[in-house]
């Protein structure tokens, strides 16, 4: 039997749940990235450009982009946050509402074809299961432990014979 790890099953979870989710929403004519940023901004109206780079794990300067493409396209606006004058508030435009709405239709309709044959009790176990990781993960991040590492061979210019 395969030795699997936790960790890599997860990431072949969400790994797939994008290919999925991409595979039914490539008409919309915009990338998986932007419509998971269009999905974060309607969950999170107001979420200014930082704390969606860090929703989306991408770098800051990535989101500026995505979000210049997303206001050009007239599907997201900036305004200034009232409590910071250098930062940007992201909101849905009218007519990304619509857009935004189909693609969480499509983001549930994913998800409930993946939960096919699972109770609701495993469901819930899972669930409950994931957050205690995720929770331990955070937490774990604030709290390094140190590594030792054994150290990197050195190939400079010295021969072996």
């Amino acid at each position: 039997m395969e030795n699997t790890h936790i960790a890599f099953v997860i990431g072949d979870v969400a790994r797939l749940y994008r290919r999925r989710f991409d595979e039914r929403t490539r008409s919309f004519g915009i990338t998986g990235p932007q419509m998971r940023a269009l999905v974060a901004i309607m969950r999170f109206p107001g979420i200014n450009q930082g704390a969606l780079a860090d929703r989306l794990d991408v770098e800051p300067i990535t989101t500026c982009r995505m979000v210049d493409r997303l206001e050009q396209a007239e599907l997201v606006e900036r305004r200034r946050d009232p409590q910071d004058r250098r930062a940007w508030q992201l909101y849905l435009t009218e007519s990304a509402e619509p857009i935004a709405q189909e693609l969480q239709a499509i983001g549930q309709t994913v998800l409930d074809d993946s939960l096919q044959g699972i109770t609701p009790a495993e469901r819930e176990g899972a669930l409950a299961m994931l957050a205690k990781i995720r929770d331990n993960l955070a937490q774990a991040s604030s709290h390094p432990h140190p590594v030792d590492h054994p150290p990197v061979a050195q190939h400079g210019g010295q021969g072996h014979g």
